[in-house]
């Protein structure tokens, strides 16, 4: 049987922190997860959607290829700086409040994107789209954890799982959907009528969190800090991916040196100073918790393989074995497939095993199936490809919702704003990292050479590496 990780009841006395009811009842739950969950594919939808549509708004505004990138990095950057405030102002003022705020920001930008009159515009909506998006992302799990009881919580979660999992890799496909019959402020024109239609069921559906009382309030340093030690990170990151070798381009390599140490200098001031402050903007508090820093580790591994695995597939189909569009598209659509399958079936059996062992179970699995992609001849059947690729997403899957219920609720309940944040930011720190990899991959190794299977070996052995974090929680409990 599972060893418990959830946090002590709070007795009424505890000063400040609100007593709140053990989840919904239904049907409010079903209404409450159906916006939670619409928020949440709405958000990392967006995250990828614009991929596809960067050559066709290079020449609308008449730029240069390379200065479009910034209609992607524009969102990322604002939702990675910007989660963990988002998480700590949900902890005070409520998480429903910050969901639809950040909801209806999120709206706002998307309109915004629509009319912009140029490139830097343009940019400028979809950085405060990515502040919506953050405002929606950091509360995400702590709202589920409202919604549902905790006896029954590891389920919600899973459903939680399947929608962030599918809609991950759903943008290039809709996207591709929408851009053949529309142009491309298409894109961000639908996302205005499908936000205005969740803030009505939101302001109707969402569970009410009661702000608490006294605490420490967002400091505009602690915030500026946090916003720069992502910043620096995910450009020198970027630095790194976008080089592609030789001397003409030294420079991204200094520089990406230069920001990475800028953004460790940044980094050490900042954490020094959470030490110090008794529920921090960055939950070092959080991270004393053996098994909340393993999970964390876990997620980070795990995301980072994911991610790798995600674009060199695209790269290994279309142009290694030279597949269409379609083909390419419904053959990865294996991997969604399997973590829904296995998603819900995590949700059940975390009831009566450890989240360590399905994880690490899950882990397991998808290191063995992204080593079986990596190994497969050069032009392999479809069902080569799909077996191998449902057995990713199963184990991706079985990971996916133990792991989330353990960061959630290995947190005290007053600390699930943080613990959520910590959630969407070990997600995306992941994936930042996953598409670094995979550029200096492609650097070197080329996009039409050995470089996909390459980049899918690394994701094997990080996914290994997840596993065995994950297991090492065992000994944590």
């Amino acid at each position: 049987m599972q060893t418990s990780t959830l946090a002590p009841v709070q007795k009424k006395t505890d000063p400040g922190i609100p007593v709140i009811p053990d989840g919904l009842p239904v049907p409010e739950r079903y209404w409450a997860m159906a916006a939670i969950l619409l928020g949440i594919a709405l958000t990392v939808l967006d995250s990828t959607l614009v991929n596809l549509a960067l050559p066709d708004i290079t020449r609308h505004f008449g730029a240069e290829p390379q200065a479009a990138v910034w209609v992607v990095n524009a969102y990322q950057l604002a939702t990675l700086g910007l989660l963990l405030p988002c998480a700590k102002l949900g902890e005070r003022v409520g998480y429903r409040r910050v969901y639809l705020v950040g909801l209806a920001v999120f709206t706002a930008a998307s309109l915004g994107c629509v009319v912009a009159p140029s490139l830097p515009m343009l940019a400028a909506a979809r950085a405060v789209q990515g502040l919506g998006a953050a405002g929606m992302m950091a509360v995400n799990a702590a709202l589920v954890r409202l919604t549902y009881p905790t006896a029954v919580l590891g389920r919600g979660l899973a459903l939680n799982s399947v929608v962030v999992a599918t809609s991950s890799v759903a943008g290039p496909s809709v996207a591709a959907v929408v851009l053949s019959v529309a142009s491309w402020p298409w894109l961000f024109l639908i996302q205005v009528p499908l936000g205005g239609f969740l803030m009505w069921m939101g302001r109707r559906a969402l569970p009410a969190s009661p702000p608490r009382q006294g605490g420490q309030p967002l400091r505009p340093t602690e915030v500026a800090l946090n916003i720069a030690l992502f910043s620096l990170v995910f450009l020198g990151a970027d630095a790194f991916g976008a080089r592609r070798g030789g001397l003409a381009e030294g420079g991204m390599l200094a520089a990406g040196f230069g920001l990475l140490a800028l953004g460790a200098l940044v980094g050490w001031v900042y954490v020094r100073g959470q030490l110090r402050q008794p529920a921090p903007l960055f939950p070092v508090d959080l991270l004393r918790i053996p098994v909340f820093a393993l999970s964390m580790c876990t997620s980070v591994t795990a995301f980072a393989a994911q991610t790798l695995a995600f674009i060199a597939l695209p790269f290994l189909l279309l142009q290694g074995q030279g597949r269409s569009h379609l083909a390419a598209g419904l053959i990865i659509t294996a991997w969604p497939a399997g973590v829904v399958v296995m998603a819900p079936i995590a949700g059940r059996l975390l009831g009566h095993y450890a989240a360590g062992l399905l994880g690490g179970i899950g882990q397991g699995v998808l290191a063995l199936g992204l080593l079986w992609l990596a190994l497969l001849p050069a032009h392999p059947a479809d069902w080569q490809m799909i077996v191998p690729l449902l057995v990713c997403g199963a184990g991706f899957g079985l990971f996916q919702s133990p792991n989330n219920h353990t960061i959630v609720t290995s947190a005290p309940l007053q600390r699930a704003g943080a613990a959520s944040g910590m959630l969407g930011t070990a997600r995306l720190t992941g994936q930042t990292g996953g598409a670094v990899m995979l550029g200096l991959i492609f650097s070197f190794a080329g996009v039409q050479g050995g470089g996909p299977a390459i980049a899918l070996g690394l994701a094997a052995a990080l996914a290994a590496v997840s596993a065995s974090f994950s297991l090492l929680r065992l000994r944590a409990v």
